[in-house]
């Protein structure tokens, strides 16, 4: 039995929890994974995943066993890739994740400033406004926004943003500024409906407001657009409006009300062993975001 090939099988088992996602993804028949962790599992002496007709979760010895089993595969990558070069300079293609407007407005050109630093570089963005899984996508680099669970990635803290409440002068004027989160009913409500949209705004103090938009829009741009055009409010983060507020076609409303900020970090999984097109990325972006204002 290949023994690193073994390890390599067992960890994407681990990552996939399905032995045929893990054969689609290593090129095999679903039963060569499954004789391939078997075996490991009679040489180690210890089940490593108990399996069910609907899924495939680790035992305890196997959740051991992969940390060690990460551990050591990075460094056979590692003593591999400083042999070929590959962590000296950047090369290949560079695959980052974002929110839509987040990648399009801060993420974008922090891509481009990259390639004209590193003209052999190739770069793949996907910004889209859904959880996505970072190894199944062959995703290097992701910018999450919100408390990270535990995954095992490396994160890198480079900003925070809040939830605000927001709307054109020109409406308040008509309309009034509401007073606390409960005026927000009387209020025309503009919602985004991203995967992450609720209609249960939260505030400091754990008060929430359960909101009935009039208007509902499948894209933060639209309903900001609307509040910029005086109709409503919306309730977004507040780097998506940063140059409407500069401009003053838009004012944030009910600011003590508001929960604490959210983080963004720089998310990627090789850690120390990330190869030089990662960490060229990371070297470039950690300082541009952390100095951008909106982002603090």
């Amino acid at each position: 039995m290949d023994r690193w090939q073994a390890m390599r099988i067992f960890v994407k088992v681990a990552e996939t929890e399905s032995f045929a996602e893990t054969a689609r993804h290593m090129n095999m028949s679903a039963p060569a994974v499954t004789r391939t962790v078997a075996a490991l599992e009679d040489l180690i002496g210890a089940r490593l995943f108990v399996r069910t007709t609907r899924s495939v979760k680790m035992t305890e010895a196997g959740s051991r066993y992969l940390g060690d089993c990460r551990r050591i595969l990075a460094d056979i990558a590692e003593a591999e890739a400083i042999a070929g070069g590959s962590y000296a300079t950047p090369t290949g293609t560079l695959a980052i994740t974002a929110s839509t407007l987040f990648g399009q407005m801060y993420v974008l050109p922090i891509v481009i400033g990259y390639l004209k630093a590193y003209p052999g570089m190739r770069a793949r963005t996907l910004f889209i406004d859904r959880p996505i899984n970072m190894i199944e996508d062959s995703v290097d680099v992701a910018v999450r926004i919100g408390h990270l669970p535990d995954s095992g990635f490396t994160a890198v803290k480079v900003g925070a943003v809040r939830h605000v409440i927001c709307g054109a002068p020109d409406y308040f004027e008509q309309h009034g500024v509401p007073a606390s989160p409960a005026d927000l009913r009387d209020h025309r409500i503009a919602a985004p409906t991203s995967a992450w949209a609720s209609p249960e705004w939260r505030f400091a103090g754990d008060q929430k407001v359960t909101i009935t938009p009039a208007l509902q829009c499948n894209t933060n741009e639209a309903a900001i657009n609307a509040a910029r055009q005086g109709w409503g409010l919306t309730r977004v983060l507040h780097y998506q409006i940063g140059p409407s507020l500069a401009a003053g076609d838009l004012q944030i409303v009910l600011g003590d009300y508001e929960e604490p900020p959210l983080p963004i970090h720089l998310l990627y999984p090789e850690g120390r062993s990330a190869p030089a097109k990662v960490r060229a990325f990371i070297d470039m972006a950690v300082p541009i975001l952390r100095e951008n204002r909106m982002l603090n």
